[in-house]
């Protein structure tokens, strides 16, 4: 039975080249003309969704599918050697309190934008008891997108250099990059202590002065491909939900 690929309703450069991947794949495609599953998509066997985070727990619990994602405190809970910097998790109202600057962001969503802030600068518009990452300012140099399948790297695109985007480069990266970037996934994925669902998205990158490090663990069924090989990340994020057994509650 052949998969279907469930596409948001809005339009991007990433879920364009998933649907080209898709058809290469003779899957079938669907694009959802609201955030609300019409019924007729709702018949349609072995979905596989690329969805955005905000309506994607809405629409897996749909098509009776249950998403897999990092938990909140993965990050902070990391090793030390992986991390290479300090993170905490907290409430928001937690963070308002704190004296100085920091990188704060939401753990798995972006509710609001990823960054660093004074206490004060955070934003109003969400109550005190949102759970936030808070982490040690670092300079990464650059940073690295993996896709991950059975703790195995299957696409490794670069994302990021000094803090500027690669779009506009074409996420160019020497072959010497994208092995050292892959050898860091690899070391993390054959941790024991690492804990990972079967399939996943690591971030990986090289802090100045400390080396290599995990920037970040992200889902499959959500994250930007960047310039990753559509077919291969199609492959990992047709892992990323679970049927849920209707008869547990």
């Amino acid at each position: 039975m052949r998969p279907t690929l469930i596409l948001s309703p809005r339009f991007t450069e990433d879920d364009q080249a998933l649907w080209r991947g898709a058809i290469h794949l003779d899957w079938g495609v669907e694009r959802l003309p609201t955030w609300r599953v019409p019924p007729d998509i709702l018949t349609i066997p072995n979905p596989v969704l690329y969805v955005e985070a905000m309506f994607a727990p809405s629409i897996a619990k749909s098509f009776g599918l249950r998403l897999l994602e990092p938990p909140d405190d993965w990050l902070p809970c990391l090793p030390e050697e992986y991390r290479k910097r300090q993170i905490s998790l907290m409430s928001l109202g937690q963070a308002r309190m704190l004296e100085g600057i920091a990188f704060v962001k939401p753990p798995n969503d972006k509710s609001f934008p990823a960054k660093v802030y004074r206490g004060s600068e955070l934003p109003h518009e969400h109550g005190d008891d949102t759970p936030v990452l808070v982490a040690e300012v670092v300079q990464w140099e650059v940073e690295f997108r993996c896709f991950v399948l059975d703790r195995e790297p299957r696409t490794t695109s670069v994302y990021s250099r000094n803090g500027i985007p690669q779009r506009e480069t074409g996420f160019a990266a020497s072959a010497n990059e994208v092995a050292e970037a892959e050898a860091m996934v690899n070391h993390v994925c054959s941790d024991s202590r690492v804990v990972l669902p079967k399939a996943t998205v690591l971030d990986v990158g090289v802090i100045a002065g400390r080396g290599w490090a995990v920037v970040e663990q992200n889902a499959a069924w959500g994250a930007g491909i960047y310039g990753c090989e559509p077919i291969a990340v199609l492959n990992v994020i047709q892992h990323a939900a679970l049927a849920v057994d209707p008869k547990v509650k």
